[in-house]
């Protein structure tokens, strides 16, 4: 029998039904599109007070006209920008953001969501656009073309060479996601999508729409977005994908089963859609077999655990659902949990106190609570919480309420607590005997997006992890000594990837320049070295150098890739070598020996030092004068290849490889080829040297 609450709640919604008047805009083609009145219209309610919000819908929303926009006007305005010019502009977005996140916490407020638990989604989800602003300044060029990896020599001569490109597929990007995150969620994957230079539809999920709403509104209202970048479908989504075709992408996130329906649509199977999956999966958090109360391992362990159940009311797609601990501290670990879970605050979630707001609608709540059902009638026993005590918060708080829930899996390996999310505040205690037994219960999860291992023991925790990695997409391992900085469990962070195997989809996103690349498209580009240098913006070793003024006395604005310095001679002499030698303190016998070195096998005798060579080429190519050269900030990739003997001479030839202004300082960087040879044109050593240069000079 349903309590009063939900009777009175379902009254309410009859009689709002009939007075509803506001239905959630979208904005498609360049314009907001507010549905008229339609019995279509999905309700949404405070998750804490059941009140009536608003309605959503997308009737009379042109879905050909949402591709089309974004594959015309989108893509032009955007693929017009170069890799650095987009960083710039979400940077200032993010700014302009962060400046307006009181406002989004005032509407989080009606999710169900505490503050402590909006700021991991609101302020963590404008902190994802900084930090993917600061990969497309500093790990791509300034331009629209991204290399990946080295040039591959496919020719005896050198005149056929191989390389990987990445430019902007002729397509759009279509977003579908969870409820538990409207903000994070977006900007988690917007970032990335707008740096590859693809146009974005976003469809929010409709209970928590109205947060990602106003969010894009702001992002619209900022100027800041070239045309057709963003578009923003409230409501059912289902017709564009009638529309969608080859250069087009899903990135999808929610439930196993709905990744599942979307990855066998058409658009999918038949015209090839790329389809990336981030599902729900029953994460786990292992108690090391070291671990025991009144350690620190013990206390972090259970904090853990706690923080996963109550942070966003457990409706987290990384939160602990399985809770994995040696037999004999079952019993510990479950009195610990209940413990600390009784002294966190349930209620409204506007109220400091609260640690446990509300789940997000009484259609999540019921789906948990019959899970929890299901998980008990499979094999397990209840220590907290359980329907009766929602049952209860629920009519005392008038929301859709469920109490945080602990159960003890009866055996180990019953299927219920292996195969059954319950998307809420619960988790599951569940023993395990040694490490092979730990890890065979791991990987019965079939695949997750984070396990977590709370142990000091390094030789179990380095046979633990490199067993489970295989079928989960990040591990923490949680010990004192990175306790005090971790960012817990269940935080993806935008430097990694989020993602997994198995159940939890097979995708990957975020990753720094990896969530970027995802949306791009690999081309292997086969060509002579002067056209491939061109196609790919840097110099490439075979292709034309041009001889002329130094240049290091050109600025940005007179330099060209393939300009080159073909230096004068030096000779190296044995008194170079030992000065050298004396004066760094460098006094490996290779250096000073002739008998030892002469006895090594790579050595024809005493040899200069490497680090000498490289000081001897920059004298050789330096231009000492003041001019647009402003700084030399370090070199890559340094290999010695031939030895230097007394005697030898050596001569640098360089070559101004790739060129990068920045967008936002009166100076860029040059990428120079540095080849040294000896008298027989051996090459000795090879490097970039990296250098500030001013735009004008």
């Amino acid at each position: 029998m349903p309590n009063a609450a939900a009777v009175d709640r379902e009254t309410s919604f009859h009689q709002g039904e009939q007075s509803m008047t506001e239905i959630l805009s979208s904005y498609v083609a360049g314009t907001w599109h507010t549905p008229a009145a339609t019995d279509s219209a999905r309700p949404v309610r405070d998750a804490g007070t059941g009140e009536l919000l608003h309605s959503v819908s997308s009737a009379g929303v042109d879905f050909a006209a949402v591709a089309d926009h974004a594959r015309t006007t989108g893509i032009a305005e955007l693929q017009k920008l170069t890799f650095h010019q987009r960083g710039v502009i979400l940077k200032k977005l993010a700014t302009y953001l962060m400046e307006r996140t009181k406002d989004y916490h005032e509407i989080s407020f009606t999710t169900g969501t505490t503050k402590r638990d909006a700021f991991v989604d609101i302020e963590g989800g404008i902190g994802t656009l900084f930090t993917y602003s600061g990969v497309a300044r500093r790990q791509m060029p300034n331009s629209t073309v991204h290399l990946d990896g080295g040039v591959e020599r496919l020719s005896k001569n050198g005149t056929f060479v191989g390389r990987h490109i990445l430019t902007s597929r002729q397509g759009l990007a279509l977003q579908i996601n969870a409820f538990n995150f409207p903000v994070w969620g977006m900007l988690e994957k917007f970032g990335p999508m707008f740096v590859a230079g693809v146009p974005v539809v976003v469809k929010p999920a409709t209970d928590t729409a109205h947060l990602t709403h106003a969010v894009v509104a702001d992002m619209i209202e900022s100027g800041l977005l070239p045309a057709g970048s963003i578009q923003l479908v409230t409501g059912d989504v289902t017709p564009l994908f009638d529309h969608l075709a080859e250069q087009d992408a899903i990135a999808f996130t929610g439930s196993a089963n709905n990744a599942r329906t979307l990855s066998g649509l058409d658009c999918v199977t038949e015209r090839g859609t790329r389809f990336f999956a981030e599902a729900d999966s029953l994460n786990f958090s292992l108690l090391g077999p070291d671990v025991g109360p009144g350690t620190q391992e013990f206390d972090l362990f259970v904090s853990g655990v706690v923080a996963e159940m109550t942070v966003k009311a457990g409706q987290k797609c990384t939160a602990i659902r399985r809770t994995f601990v040696p037999e004999v501290h079952a019993e510990a670990v479950g009195e610990a949990i209940t413990a600390k879970l009784a002294t966190q605050g349930v209620g409204d979630p506007r109220e400091k106190s609260t640690r446990l707001g509300p789940v997000v609608s009484d259609k999540q709540r019921t789906d948990v609570l019959d899970a929890v059902d299901q998980i008990i009638a499979g094999g397990a026993h209840l220590l907290a919480g359980g329907r009766e005590e929602s049952d209860r918060l629920a009519a005392e708080h008038g929301g859709a309420y469920v109490a945080a829930t602990v159960l003890r899996a009866d055996d180990a390996w019953s299927d219920a607590v292996h195969d059954i999310e319950a998307f809420g505040p619960v988790t599951s205690i569940i023993t395990y005997s040694d490490t092979e037994d730990a890890v065979r219960l791991a990987a019965r999860g079939r695949g997750s997006l984070v396990g977590s291992v709370v142990t000091h023991d390094r030789e179990f925790a380095t046979e633990f992890v490199r067993k489970i990695a295989p079928w989960h997409g990040r591990v923490l391992v949680l010990d004192r000594d990175d306790a005090e900085e971790s960012t817990g469990h269940g935080s993806p962070l935008p430097n990694l990837i989020h993602g997994g195997p198995g159940r939890a989809g097979g995708g990957e996103e975020m990753g720094g320049l990896r969530g970027i690349t995802h949306f791009m498209q690999r081309t292997a580009i086969q060509a002579s070295p002067d056209m491939l240098t061109a196609i790919g913006g840097e110099w490439v070793n075979g292709s034309e150098r041009r001889l002329g003024d130094h240049p290091f006395t050109k600025s940005l604005e007179d330099l060209r890739i393939g300009d080159t310095l073909d230096s004068e001679w030096r000779e190296v002499t044995l008194d170079d070598i030992e000065h050298f030698a004396n004066f760094t303190g460098d006094t490996f016998y290779a250096h000073m020996n002739e008998e030892a070195a002469a006895a090594n096998p790579f050595f024809p005798g005493r040899v200069a030092h490497g680090y000498l060579i490289v000081s001897f080429a920059a004298g050789l190519f330096v231009q000492p004068d003041p001019g647009p050269v402003l700084a030399n900030y370090g070199l890559e990739g340094l290999n010695f290849i031939t030895p230097v003997s007394p005697g030898d001479k050596l001569k640098v030839t360089l070559t101004a490889k790739r060129i990068t202004p920045r967008e936002t300082d009166e100076y860029g960087e040059v990428r120079w080829d540095a080849q040294v040879v000896n008298q027989n044109d051996e090459p000795v050593a090879n490097y970039d040297v990296l250098t500030l240069v001013a735009k004008e000079y």
